[in-house]
């Protein structure tokens, strides 16, 4: 697919500098794009923007469909006349780390306003937009309204019997830490009545009591995608494509599941019969249980893949590029019986292997989409990703110790049609890896090198651009240089994670030796041109 040579950067919207204790859609994120344009990268990396649950992952989140408002701008919303500046004045936040807590309390109290100022007038646009997104902004606003609705009922509630009465139904098949998170957090399947099960009656009723909650939720969707189209645009017209990212799987508590049960494992009590996880490996002797319910593929093809269609043209609005995180769970999926401690005692099950991307291909055409094919790979996931044509990763941090054949090795490369990254969001940082990497591993990249270790996120950009791999991709935190306390995510840790963020001087006081290194590296390794 990638058959010319060309570099990017790997930064989610939440990393930009911004007054405001997160990155978003405003001023700083078409100043980056300027950087882009400035050092001849062709490709922004983004990762999910979809709502975060619990954790503030990109990759749990209550709807495969929806935006998260955290990252709409309020300069733009004063811009529009929907804020004023003193709605914006604020607090000190934190310029290197996200508060989520802080800057979710601040951000609802100003959308709170910039909502009931955009009411004063009729909006055709945005009669447009709820009309074009009805297939899925008509359940999510309803199931976010829903949830927020029970969130606050039970925070104020002095009675018990609701809790009690959930705790008894599910005290057999929910850890006790489970039943309350589910209960107080307002997990869809902790709902009375007949809503968990979608009944008409109820989702009318509930309609009526929270309409004016559905209008706010709808609203901060078409700012949202406003916002990103307007910059998705900019980036294209400066000669940037946007590479998204498209998890396999969804959390359990979301829309997705909510709205369509039927095609997902789940039992007659609407929990789930299997969850997602990965098997037992060299990092990890129990394996990853995951816990997201895995699909009921034979449902699915039964509707022709129709929720999975609708969910990659939609992805496919917003970037040009999408990258598949876990492809090899499109060939075969290791699903846990749910309720179990540990991924060990699971099975392989079969994906759609190429039917499912034969009916993407009929519905939408030939599209552009790296697999994340990282990990222990049989070879009829390589026989997938090969007959499909797609680009598989490659880890530079992956490369370097005991083993000289290892596949991540810049000279044991095969594919140009491949991504080189030196680490992705899931890695330390460059710098991070070298401080902790075992000694011989250090030695080895110093050899195959003949470098000092110095400048070893230099020299792994420069390795990355070197190699054979049409694309190389490189977070931001590696041009920046910096360490181990920057990382994005450390997988299996729940808490403080997604946060890290950059300020403008640390962009701005290097900002012509990092524009103009990039820049000569693209020069002597050939990638100026991406199409």
């Amino acid at each position: 697919m990638f058959d010319k040579r060309a570099s990017g950067i790997l930064v989610h919207p939440t990393s930009f500098p911004s007054e405001y204790g997160i990155g978003d859609f405003g001023p700083s994120a078409y100043e980056f794009i300027n950087f882009l344009r400035d050092s001849n990268q062709k490709v922004w990396q983004i990762l999910p923007l979809t709502p975060t649950s619990s954790g503030n992952s990109p990759y749990s989140s209550f709807s495969a469909f929806a935006g998260n408002p955290l990252l709409i701008s309020p300069d733009i919303l004063v811009n529009k006349g929907l804020l004023s500046k003193s709605d914006v004045s604020h607090e000190y936040f934190n310029d290197r780390k996200v508060e989520y807590g802080k800057v979710n309390k601040f951000k609802s109290k100003i959308f709170r306003i910039a909502f009931n100022n955009f009411k004063k007038a009729a909006n055709p646009d945005f009669e447009n937009f709820c009309s074009e997104n009805k297939y899925w902004l008509d359940s999510y606003c309803l199931f976010i309204s829903i949830k927020e609705y029970f969130i606050s009922q039970r925070k104020i509630s002095l009675d018990q019997n609701d809790f009690q009465a959930f705790e008894s139904k599910f005290k057999n098949k929910l850890k006790p830490q489970e039943i309350s998170s589910y209960y107080y957090g307002g997990a869809w399947i902790s709902w009375p009545g007949s809503l968990p099960k979608c009944a008409a009656a109820s989702l009318d009723i509930y309609s009526g009591i929270l309409s004016e909650e559905i209008y706010y939720h709808k609203f901060l969707q078409y700012e949202f995608f406003g916002q990103w189209q307007k910059l998705k645009l900019y980036a294209n017209n400066n000669g940037v494509r946007v590479i998204g990212d498209l998890p396999i799987f969804v959390a359990y508590d979301s829309c997705d599941v909510w709205a369509n049960k039927n095609l997902f494992k789940l039992g007659p009590d609407a929990l789930p019969l299997k969850v997602a996880g990965v098997p037992p490996d060299y990092f990890s002797s129990t394996g990853q249980l995951w816990g997201n319910p895995v699909y009921d593929w034979e449902a699915n093809k039964k509707e022709s893949y129709k929720w999975w269609l609708q969910r990659a043209a939609h992805n496919f609005k917003l970037a040009d590029i999408l990258r598949i995180d876990h492809f090899r769970g499109f060939d075969s999926y290791w699903e846990v019986p749910f309720g179990n401690e540990t991924a060990l005692d699971g099975m392989w099950a079969k994906g759609p292997k190429h039917d499912f991307f034969k009916a993407l291909k009929s519905e939408l055409g030939d599209k552009e989409i790296i697999a994340e094919d990282l990990g222990l790979l049989t070879p009829d996931v390589e026989k997938l990703r090969s007959d499909l044509g797609f680009p598989g990763m490659k880890i530079l941090q992956f490369a370097f110790g005991y083993d000289k054949q290892n596949s991540y090795l810049p000279h044991n490369l095969k594919e140009a049609n491949s991504v080189i990254y030196t680490g992705t969001h899931d890695n330390d940082t460059t710098r991070g890896w070298y401080n902790t990497a075992d000694p011989e591993a250090k030695h080895h990249y110093r050899k195959y090198l003949n470098v000092s270790g110095e400048n070893v996120s230099w020299d792994f950009i420069r390795i990355a651009f070197n190699s054979i791999a049409n694309l190389a991709v490189i977070p931001i935190q590696d041009i920046m240089s910096l360490g181990e306390e920057d990382r994005m995510n450390t997988p299996g840790v729940p808490f403080g994670n997604w946060c890290f963020r950059y300020t403008k001087e640390m962009l701005y006081d290097n900002y012509d030796y990092y524009a103009q290194g990039l820049k000569e590296l693209n020069e002597c390794f050939n990638r100026n041109i991406f199409v």
